[in-house]
């Protein structure tokens, strides 16, 4: 018997959302579809049979003024994606994640009755939440991540389901932190705290300062303590490496490999970001550090609409973990919500994790196939 034959269009503009096609095709071909795929993705997608209309690079632009500049670009892709699509109609288009390109897209081929789904939630909760209403008019399903984000889309009348979190399944194959802590040369019997001052320039210019005082305050505190510091790329290896020059600490700096150093670790000094999460699916006790320039906070903390800002407080609606933000993200204070934690104070951390960890769940690229079979079969 011939395998089933699926039509599907799909757009991934970031290598991110190209990783996250990719898994979900790769399921979709082991469940035994032979896949017709039109669309914009990179190599992941593309070793599916995606033949892409442009390099998903083009897509890529970050910031305000970048898409500004590459705008008549990036609408002369999207009226071709949209053309495409219109032309040989797939039984139904997926957009994952670069909301701005992908919900015109499909709002544009629902108007035209074809079904649509947007994998990965843009952050309504956070910010722009006036964004939800015209989601609803570009997709007949939202797949979320997270599962507080069903709610929301519910409560707006708008179809969602959580397919959990591809994170889930990609921690599960890290191997033993033991084993771990022996390949980095790092010992068995110290207490190992990973410090993360995140991936950014900015980011470390403004709290690695402060996570070195921190640092120096501890040490004075537990003497068995070592420090452990995976530096992003090779910039930040050699900005982080400048600061650490300053402070007699016994600190490995390491490129790369966070998520190993988060899983090798006793506890976490993490600023804020997707790691927060990482860190809570490895049930690592953390505290959330974060400072910006003064004028970006004011501006930023007026447009956040969430209390919190670590994913790990924000799926819990309540501080889980601390959160020491710009001006409370002092040395001392930071210093004392880490000893806390290495005194025992994680351990009830770690056990609401487990349950947070739980209401997530993993087989992420199946149940994406499950939330996206019934739009095509209707």
């Amino acid at each position: 018997m011939a395998a089933e034959r699926l039509r599907l269009g799909i757009c991934a503009g970031e290598a991110s959302g190209d990783i996250l096609g990719g898994s979900v095709l790769r399921a979709w071909r082991d469940r035994g579809a032979a896949l017709d795929i039109t669309g914009i993705g990179g190599d992941q997608m593309q070793a599916f049979g995606l033949e892409s209309i442009c390099p998903i690079e083009r897509l890529s632009v970050m910031g305000f003024v970048e898409p500004l500049k590459r705008l008549p670009e990036l609408l002369g892709i999207r009226r071709q994606l949209i053309t495409q699509q219109l032309s040989a109609p797939p039984q139904l288009f997926v957009g994952i994640d670069s909301p701005d390109f992908n919900l015109p897209v499909e709002r544009r081929l629902r108007a035209q009755r074809i079904p649509t789904a947007h994998l990965v939630s843009p952050s309504v909760w956070a910010w722009r939440q006036g964004r939800i209403r015209g989601i609803g008019k570009s997709v007949d399903r939202m797949l979320c991540l997270l599962p507080f984000e069903v709610d929301l889309y519910q409560r707006a009348g708008i179809d969602a389901v959580c397919v959990g979190h591809p994170l889930v399944d990609d921690l599960q194959q890290l191997p033993a932190a033991d084993s771990l802590r022996r390949e980095l040369g790092l010992s068995g019997e110290q207490t190992l705290l990973a410090v993360l001052p995140g991936s950014r320039e900015a980011e470390i210019r403004h709290l690695m300062p402060v996570f070195v005082a921190a640092m120096s305050q501890l040490q004075d505190r537990h003497s068995d303590l070592h420090f452990v510091i995976p530096a992003a790329n090779p910039g930040r290896y050699r900005q982080i490496q400048s600061y650490l020059e300053r402070a007699d600490l016994p600190v490995s700096l390491i490129q790369g490999r966070g998520r190993e150093v988060m899983h090798l670790s006793d506890a976490i000094l993490i600023a804020s970001g997707t790691a927060t999460l990482e860190a809570m699916l490895l049930r690592k006790p953390m505290v959330i550090g974060y400072r910006m320039a003064a004028m970006s906070w004011a501006i930023l903390s007026r447009m956040v609409k969430s209390p919190y800002v670590g994913l790990p407080n924000i799926l819990a609606g309540h501080e889980v973990a601390p959160e020491l933000l710009q001006d409370e993200a002092t040395p001392s204070r930071l210093a004392d919500a880490v000893s806390q934690m290495l005194e025992g104070g994680g351990d009830a951390q770690v056990a609401r994790f487990n349950e947070l960890a739980g209401l997530i769940g993993g087989n992420f690229a199946n149940r994406c196939i499950d939330a996206l079979m019934p739009l095509i079969n209707r």
